[in-house]
Order: C-alpha cells, then sequence, then structure tokens
C-alpha cells in the first residue's frame, strides 16, 4: 500500500512540474505578444553581432551591414503592426494583398543580398547563403512537423 501511495504521489509532482515548464511569460509556447520585444536598434544590433560571430566581419562591414539590417527591421516592423492592426478588426488578407506581400517580401530579401554582396567577400557570402539555406531547411521541417501534428489531431 505505501508503495502505490508513494507512486501515485511521485507521478503527480512529475506531472505537476511538466506542466510548469514553458508556462513563464518568456518560455517557449507563449503566445508572440507576451514574448519580449526589442526596439529596432536593438533587433539590429544582435542581428549583426550573430552576423560577427559566424561571419568574422570587420569593423567596418558591421558598421555597414548595421544600417542595412536596421532599416530592414524598420520596414518590417511597420508591416508587422500593420497587420495585427488588422488582425484585430478581424480583417483577412485577400488572395491578391498575400500575393503582393509575398512579393514585396522576396523583392526586399534579394534587394538586402545584393547589398551584402557588396560589403562581404566570396567566402563570407559562400558562408552567410548556406547558413540562410539550412535555417530555410529547418523552418521547412518545422513547418512540416506542425502539420503533420495537426494531421494527427483530426
Amino acid at each position: 500500500m505505501k508503495k502505490v501511495i508513494f507512486i501515485a504521489v511521485l507521478l503527480a509532482s512529475t506531472l505537476t512540474f511538466a506542466q510548469q515548464r514553458g508556462s513563464g511569460k518568456m518560455g517557449e509556447n507563449a503566445p508572440m505578444n507576451q514574448r519580449e520585444s526589442f526596439t529596432p536598434e536593438q533587433k539590429a544590433e544582435l542581428q549583426v553581432k550573430r552576423m560577427t560571430l559566424h561571419l568574422d566581419l570587420t569593423t567596418k562591414q558591421q558598421e555597414e551591414i548595421k544600417k542595412i539590417v536596421l532599416e530592414n527591421t524598420k520596414k518590417r516592423d511597420v508591416k508587422k503592426a500593420e497587420m495585427q492592426a488588422k488582425r484585430a478588426e478581424g480583417k483577412k488578407p485577400t488572395s491578391e494583398e498575400r500575393y503582393a506581400m509575398q512579393n514585396q517580401r522576396l523583392d526586399n530579401q534579394i534587394a538586402m543580398k545584393a547589398e551584402l554582396k557588396k560589403i562581404l567577400s566570396k567566402e563570407q557570402m559562400e558562408k552567410w547563403e548556406a547558413h540562410q539555406n539550412d535555417n530555410l531547411s529547418k523552418r521547412n521541417n518545422k513547418s512540416k512537423m506542425r502539420q503533420g501534428k495537426g494531421n494527427q489531431k483530426k
């Protein structure tokens, strides 16, 4: 009898800790609006530092890239605010609007890549492109995993 009670208490405490794990404000499963948000300058600074570590950038390259990243971050934040306002009103983008947004996003990526080609060396550019491809494949795999889980529930 003591063993059964001990196992029940152990099981109950394990389940409580498992549920509390990601419940913090900055938890992995926290909604996007509850996560800490940084200013565009802070976001740009962090991204440039990550690029510096990954690509071994010079100080001149850091300064030039920071300008580009800051501009892109500000544009992205404005678009994000617009989309959140529309979502709050209950409006969904039409097919044409989604197409235009995706087209604009890709144009921005092409422009950034062209600017980076002017700043980075050939080796740095190859390393950056490889990193971008890795991130894209990770995102695609994560998306497929999410879709697979959603299909299992139905």
